[in-house]
């Protein structure tokens, strides 16, 4: 059995990872945490263990990776981006994933590192090709409302951005769903997040309402 310790501060990614994880059969999830201080003390306490350590917990990787070899554990780093860390620290790690790995990426590398390999990713990412062809699928008005969605707002905190009804939302989302694929929030929020060129889209989009909005009457 593959044990894993969690810790990631965003609540979206840490729900995703835990939806993949946990569909396997050999494989346990034994604790997480958002907290840098709580992911040191889960080391510490767990051996024989693979921590997926968020970069963005802001945690001293330096102690993490020290508490991991005196437990029997490995690390992997999950970074925000393609961004490699710095050599030293690189060399010191068991397995590295960007955010925007798929499950089956995730997967391999919690397997492979589990079984006391190396699991440093692929080198460049390919050509994000669903994350194009979503942005040209999805309006203006839709791509606003994904930003909304990763961020965690509701169907009537996004209707009263817009000035618009809940139910003009709920039918935006309902051509996201058929659009995307995804079946409710979590997923379109995790399939948005997984394609980076549209996660950055949305974001900007979402951003640019609310700058709008908080923007002074003239």
């Amino acid at each position: 059995m593959i044990r894993i310790l969690l810790a990631d501060n965003q609540a979206i990614f840490r729900a995703g990872t835990t939806r993949v994880l946990e569909a396997q059969e050999d494989i346990r999830i034994l604790g997480q945490t958002a907290s840098p201080d709580q992911a040191l003390e889960l080391v510490a306490g767990t051996r024989g263990s693979v921590l997926l350590l968020a970069a963005s917990v802001g945690a001293d990787v330096d102690r993490i990776l020290a508490g991991a070899t005196a437990s029997g554990s490995r690390v992997v780093l999950m970074t925000e981006s393609n961004a490699e860390p710095a050599g030293p620290l690189l060399r010191r790690l068991d397995g590295l994933l960007t955010r925007h790995a798929s499950a089956a990426e995730l997967l391999a590398c919690v397997r492979r590192v589990a079984g006391g390999e190396r699991s440093m990713g692929d080198g460049a990412a390919p050509a994000d090709t669903v994350g194009r062809r979503m942005l040209e699928l999805l309006t203006p008005r839709e791509l606003q409302i994904v930003g909304f969605i990763v961020q965690g707002w509701k169907n009537r905190q996004i209707a009263d951005e817009l000035h618009t009804k809940e139910q003009v939302v709920k039918n935006y989302l309902r051509s996201i769903y058929d659009k995307t694929g995804a079946s409710d929030r979590l997923e379109l929020a995790l399939f948005t997040l997984h394609h980076r060129i549209l996660a950055e889209a949305a974001a900007k989009a979402a951003s640019a309402v609310q700058s709008t909005a908080a923007a002074p009457a003239s």
